[in-house]
């Protein structure tokens, strides 16, 4: 039986390159995966993506734009460590917001409402522009969207890595 592997586009299209993560499950969903692998774009829609969390996944693939201070259209992979997320805080800490999402509060929502998080992996983009006079800003920057293939190849070598029991857990 093949590993359940859920692979979550997340961002804000008309946030310039929060839209990463939108962007890079588009065009994985022409891409034929493992039987078990689901793509899914969740935009801002961290509802959906907490119920998505309380089924039994083997692992959650997070695609999403993150700052970490490289050049623009740096690619990362990041496993968070799950056992700093306190589902215990207090209940205004795990509101969602409507309009954008915090996969931080969505995680802890998860845990708080019984969702068994074992494995959760992050494919990041380091941003160039997300929003820079606070009106909106569609499309990616050169950066970025040159960044989408790659980012795809790394997701599908994440998903054969973990379908074939080759990734070590090593959360960062």
């Amino acid at each position: 039986m093949s590993a359940k592997i859920l692979v979550a586009g997340i961002g804000n299209i008309f946030l310039g390159d929060d839209a990463f993560g939108v962007e890079v499950v588009k065009t994985l969903s022409t891409q034929p995966f493992p039987e078990g692998v689901r793509v899914v774009d969740f935009g801002i829609r961290g509802f959906d993506l907490t119920y998505a969390l309380l089924e039994d996944w083997d692992a959650v693939i997070f695609v999403d734009a993150v700052s970490r201070g490289e050049a623009p259209g740096t690619i990362y992979v990041i496993e968070p460590d799950l056992s700093t997320l306190n589902a215990d805080g207090q209940p205004q800490e795990m509101l969602l917001e409507p309009h954008g999402m915090d996969p931080v509060k969505v995680l802890r929502l998860a845990i708080a409402m019984g969702g068994k998080l074992t494995r959760i992996l992050l494919v990041g983009c380091e941003p160039e522009v997300t929003d820079p006079d606070g009106q909106g800003y569609l499309g990616l920057s050169d950066a970025v969207q040159n960044a989408i293939e790659e980012a795809g190849r790394t997701v599908a070598r994440l998903v054969t890595e973990i379908q074939a029991g080759m990734i070590e857990h090593r959360p960062s």
